[in-house]
């Protein structure tokens, strides 16, 4: 079985395994109102395939609340795949923990300008 890597995923696919994560066995449409604010256009055509892929790559399992509605939970694949990602990110952000001075580089990441 080939596992599936975070870099395999799209962006979307990624912040959509990090809601599902973070969440209780969300809804589609509870998903979908956690991303809408920091996305545009977040429609159902663009949600549910990538919801289903997710499932296809094995990171997600769907089931059922009842017969209109579906929950969303990550699988132990899916949490290795959040961990590694974590893992990887980690190697490339440091962020001083013990005093309150930042750089401009690390500032501009952190809190980005109302531009």
């Amino acid at each position: 079985m080939v596992h599936t890597q975070s870099f395999d995923l799209t962006g979307f696919q990624r912040d959509l395994l990090y809601v599902i994560a973070g969440s209780d066995q969300p809804s589609g449409q509870a998903v979908r109102q956690k991303l809408e604010s920091h996305i545009d256009n977040l429609n159902h055509g663009r949600l549910y395939p990538n919801l289903d892929e997710l499932v296809d790559h094995g990171l997600v399992e769907k089931g059922s609340q009842d017969k209109r509605t579906n929950y969303y939970e990550v699988t132990p694949s899916g949490e290795q795949l959040l961990l590694r990602r974590r893992e990887w990110e980690n190697q490339y952000l440091s962020f001083p923990h013990e005093s309150g001075h930042q750089d401009s580089n690390q500032q501009s990441i952190t809190s980005p300008s109302s531009d």
